[in-house]
C-alpha cells in the first residue's frame, strides 16, 4: 500500500458498489483508501488495503479524513454472516478510524430497504415507516444502522432497494429459463450506478443530509411487468405465469418503496425505471 497520508476518503468495503462510489469520488479529485479482503481487486486509482474485517482490526495510516463510506457485502445470506460483517466487521473498522484521532466530516452507511416490512394498509414505505425486519439478516442490518448512528451521530444511512447491473444476472437467467417470477409481487430496485451517485450526492451536497434515506428508482413495479419487459428486450417469450395473469384482478402483494425524500434532496436517477435500466444493461 502507498504510504502517502493524503487519503481523504475511506471506503469500508469495496466490492462492485463500493468501487463505483470510490471511482466517482476519485474523479472529483479525492484520494481514496479502500478496505477489502483482497486489495488487488480494488480498482485504480483507488488504493487498497487487505483486511478481513470479520476477524481483524485494520491498521490505518494517518488520514486527512473527510468522507467515510461503509459498503459491505456479506455471504452467505445468514444471520451469522451478516452479524460478522455488518455489525462486528463495521465495529472493527470504526474502532480503527477512532484510533487515528480523526472523525469524518460526512459518513454514509449503505444498508437495505429489507429492514422494512410490508405495511398492512398497502401504503408506500417511507423513511418514517418504522423498521420491521422479517429475518435474521435484516435484523443485523438494523443493528448495524443503530451502531453506525451511535458511533457517528451525524452519519447518514442509505437504505437501498434491490441493486441490479454489475455481476447479478438472476432475473435475466430466470426469464431465459421461463421460470415463474411471482408476477403479482411488488418489487423495488435501483441501478448500481444510481446508488453510487446517491452516496456521492449525500457526501458532497451543500446542506447536511438527513439521518436516513431510501434509495429506489421512481417506479416500484410488479415483477411480472418487469419480467415481460426483460423478455421483450431479450427477444424471449414472456414467462408463462406473467403472461397468464396479465389483465386479471389478482391482488398485488409486497411493499412499494418511495424515493421522495432522496429526490427532494437533489438526487436524480439516470435510470428512473426498470425500462431504462435493463435497456441500457442489455445493450452492452
Amino acid at each position: 500500500m502507498d504510504s502517502d497520508q493524503g487519503y481523504d476518503v475511506l471506503m469500508v468495503g469495496c466490492g462492485d458498489l463500493g468501487s463505483r462510489i470510490g471511482l466517482r469520488l476519485a474523479e472529483r479529485g479525492h484520494r481514496v483508501l479502500a478496505l477489502r479482503r483482497d486489495a488487488a481487486k480494488v480498482p485504480a486509482p483507488l488504493t487498497g488495503l487487505s483486511v478481513d474485517l470479520t476477524t481483524d482490526v485494520p491498521a490505518l495510516p494517518d488520514l486527512s479524513l473527510r468522507f467515510l463510506v461503509v459498503a459491505l457485502t456479506a455471504r452467505p445470506r445468514t444471520e451469522e454472516a451478516y452479524r460478522a460483517t455488518y455489525v462486528d466487521g463495521m465495529r472493527r473498522a470504526l474502532d480503527a478510524v477512532a484510533a487515528t484521532g480523526r472523525l469524518p466530516e460526512r459518513a454514509v452507511l449503505v444498508s437495505s430497504t429489507g429492514v422494512h416490512g410490508e405495511p398492512q394498509d398497502g401504503s408506500p414505505v417511507t423513511e418514517d415507516t418504522p423498521p420491521a425486519p422479517a429475518d435474521g439478516p435484516a435484523r443485523m442490518l438494523l443493528e448495524a444502522e443503530q451502531l453506525f448512528h451511535e458511533r457517528l451521530p451525524h452519519g447518514t444511512v442509505l437504505r437501498c432497494s434491490g441493486l441490479y447491473a454489475g455481476d447479478s444476472t438472476r432475473l435475466l437467467d430466470r426469464v431465459r429459463e421461463g421460470a415463474d417470477p411471482d408476477p403479482g409481487r411488488w418489487t423495488n430496485r435501483i441501478h448500481r450506478d444510481d446508488a453510487a451517485a446517491a452516496v456521492v450526492h449525500l457526501l458532497t451536497r451543500t446542506e447536511a443530509p438527513d439521518p436516513v434515506y431510501l434509495g429506489n428508482d421512481d417506479e416500484p413495479a410488479l415483477l411480472g411487468d418487469v419480467a415481460r419487459e426483460v423478455a421483450r428486450l431479450l427477444g424471449e417469450d414472456p414467462p408463462p405465469a406473467a403472461d397468464a395473469t396479465a389483465g386479471t384482478d389478482a391482488t398485488p402483494h409486497g411493499k412499494r418503496i418511495s424515493n421522495a425524500r432522496l429526490r427532494a434532496s437533489g438526487w436524480t436517477p439516470a435510470y428512473p425505471t426498470y425500462r431504462e435500466g435493463y435497456a441500457a444493461l442489455l445493450r452492452r
